[in-house]
């Protein structure tokens, strides 16, 4: 009887030990522990005086409004990725490439009228007819790309429009490469837009303030669009069911084709944003910040407006703030430079603790 007993009594502790929680277990001590570095961290770092390596109140301030300037450009980027989602249930990976496409487009309009001198003498009109060429090239970029690449696979499975999408993205680079060099071109700022100015007793600079006023203004117009409009609310019937949509007499091609083109709005705006801020462009820089707006958009919720833009500027906030508090405090040299490894990491925390995003669910979306 003794014999018979012992395994009886493993079994039941074997089974009692496979019931336990261990994924929450796990979240829980990941938690503590991502909890714990954050906090000494940030604790060290603001420890820390100027000789040791510290920052004073005034860089803070920096980081902080330039983060958020930075984030609202990847706030607009991040829309594209989740208006498409919310329709097609795919990610756009060529998006940024959408966003690089505008912005080459409206570059060689801004360097011909800085040639000219007609950039410093009427900026709004330059500006104007600049960020209408960047938005008219990113526009027919994504509807060339929903046509040709994306349409004929639209009842695939999942998995093939996402290798397409990659495809596209590598093709659009090197297209791109082809055409102009891999060599950066100086991207021209007018005289207007340099400088800064005082906002609330907080120096900002006036490229900065402007991408802040852009965005907002951009967003309100674009949730305005989507709640208000007969094309908004049948892009909400789209995103909850394609076959009742169509049954209900919605054009769904056409659908899908104004989601693409808002999209590529957004993108040629944050373009030329972007640009004016780092005044330079290259076959390249679609990916960079490709990469933190679909983070940005995972962030938030994706196929939520309000989760886009409120994870792009979380995401830049994060980007421009965290490497220094989090990072300075331990003796990392060099903290700046991984900035773009902060973004994957907060990409990967976001998918282990909330796969849904801070507005969504906070279940994981299949992709």
């Amino acid at each position: 009887m003794a014999g018979s007993e012992a395994p009886r009594v493993a079994a039941v502790q074997l089974s009692l030990f496979e019931r336990l929680p261990w994924r929450r277990i796990i979240l829980i001590v990941l938690g503590i522990v991502v909890t714990g570095v954050v906090v000494i961290g940030a604790m060290r770092t603001l420890t820390l005086d100027a000789a040791e390596g510290g920052y004073s109140a005034g860089a803070w301030r920096d980081f902080i409004v330039q983060g958020a300037a930075q984030g609202a450009i990847f706030a607009m980027i991040a829309l594209g990725y989740s208006l498409v989602y919310g329709i097609l249930r795919m990610i756009n990976f060529a998006h940024g490439e959408v966003f690089m496409a505008g912005a080459f487009g409206s570059y060689f309009f801004a360097n011909a009228y800085a040639e000219s001198g007609f950039l410093d003498r009427n900026p709004v009109l330059a500006l104007a007819i600049v960020t209408a060429v960047a938005v008219g090239v990113s526009v027919g970029t994504g509807i060339l790309l929903e046509r040709l690449a994306y349409r004929p696979l639209r009842n695939a499975p999942r998995l093939v429009p996402l290798i397409t999408a990659i495809g596209a993205s590598l093709f659009l680079q090197n297209a791109f490469r082809g055409f102009f060099g891999p060599q950066p071109y100086g991207y021209p700022k007018p005289q207007v837009l340099a400088g800064s100015i005082t906002v609330l007793g907080v120096p900002v600079q006036k490229i900065q303030l402007l991408v802040l006023v852009v965005a907002l203004i951009s967003m309100i117009v674009l949730q305005w669009f989507v709640s208000t409009t007969t094309t908004g609310r049948s892009m909400r019937a789209v995103a909850q069911d394609r076959e009742i949509a169509s049954l209900m007499g919605i054009n769904v091609d056409r659908v899908i084709v104004i989601t693409f083109a808002i999209g590529g709005v957004l993108a040629g705006i944050a373009a030329v944003l972007f640009s004016l801020t780092f005044e330079q462009v290259q076959f390249t820089m679609g990916f960079r910040p490709g990469i933190a707006a679909f983070t940005a958009a995972v962030l938030g919720g994706i196929g939520s407006i309000g989760g886009a833009a409120l994870g792009g500027l979380v995401i830049g906030l994060l980007q421009a703030v965290g490497p220094p508090l989090l990072l300075t405090g331990f003796g990392i040299p060099s903290v700046f430079s991984l900035r773009d490894a902060f973004v994957f990491l907060v990409l990967v925390l976001v998918l282990v603790f909330r796969p849904g995003g801070l507005l969504g669910t906070g279940e994981a979306e299949k992709v």
